[in-house]
């Protein structure tokens, strides 16, 4: 009787073995079924341009990571998806990439983004009077200035989490861009990528913040004119140069649509403009485009 109960049990042991086994199967499976990769734009960008991921079907607690290029990325709830935002370097390598999403429950998926080559072309620009003239020693001085507040900029904290729920907006109403991104500008010897876009504004026009986040730069450069950057969380930031006059103060919570300045011509310009610079984890972005992804 002992051995014959003891055999029961282990078959009784087996049985319930068997049905965890199967019941992970099957919660692997259902995962794999319910989820579903959405790459904004479609599975293909230009370099320099801003990706936004989205999985839908899956809850962010059954998210282990998401990576690109090998590369873990950070996840964000927008309108109630698991979301994640990517910046495409202007120089990054053509061809496909990678983007792996791997479950808590140790099952994964992927799917392949197209980094497709820019057109990039030169236009020279000359070193303006109000920066010392066009000669080979102010174009020295104004690359070796611009080095400095590059370093400057490239150093900005940013805050663990999106201080943001709203889709970004322009920053002034009329928002004719005189000036596109990436292409270069022939500087002497020199040649300097526009890594942001120049939007028409006559000195004066109001300027507002695109989201709502916190100050980290409120300041007068000398290349960049005055200056303020705002940290929307999670690497996103939004830049604003050669302005007039600055109405906000570092460490300061702006709400979007709130005025933060007035626009200008101080700086490296040649005309009143406003340059708009947006960055996703220190990688300066096309800022048109990323405001398409939130339409």
């Amino acid at each position: 009787m002992k051995i014959f109960n003891l055999d029961k049990k282990n078959k009784s042991y087996r049985f319930v073995i068997l049905f965890i086994f199967f019941l992970f199967l099957f919660e692997n499976q259902h995962v794999n079924a319910m989820a579903s990769i959405s790459i904004i734009p479609k599975n293909a960008v230009f370099q320099g341009e801003p990706v936004l991921i989205q999985i839908s079907g899956v809850k962010l607690s059954d998210i282990k990571k998401i990576t690109f290029d090998n590369k873990s990325l950070k996840f964000f709830i927008y309108k109630n998806i698991p979301s994640a935002l990517l910046g495409i370097d202007l120089n990054k390598k053509i061809g496909d990439y990678k983007i792996k999403l791997d479950y808590k429950n140790g099952s994964s998926s992927e799917q392949f983004l197209t980094v497709k080559e820019r057109n990039k072309y030169q236009v020279a620009m000359e070193v303006p009077e109000n920066l010392g003239g066009n000669s080979s020693e102010n174009q020295t001085k104004v690359i070796n200035t611009l080095s400095i507040e590059n370093n400057v900029l490239s150093v900005i904290k940013t805050f663990a989490k999106p201080l943001w729920s709203k889709k970004f907006i322009y920053p002034i109403l009329n928002h004719t861009v005189t000036d596109e991104y990436g292409y270069s500008r022939q500087t002497g010897v020199y040649t300097l990528a526009h890594k942001g876009v120049d939007l028409k504004a006559d000195v004066g026009t109001k300027v507002v913040a695109m989201n709502k986040g916190i100050v980290r730069i409120a300041k007068t450069f000398q290349v960049y004119g005055k200056t303020i950057v705002i940290d929307h969380g999670e690497g996103v930031m939004t830049f604003y140069m050669h302005l007039s006059k600055i109405k906000v103060n570092v460490g300061e919570l702006v709400q979007q649509g709130q005025l933060i300045g007035i626009s200008g011509d101080t700086g490296y310009v040649i005309g009143p403009h406003l340059h708009l610079t947006v960055r996703i984890n220190n990688i300066s972005i096309d800022p048109i485009k990323f405001l398409e992804l939130f339409k």
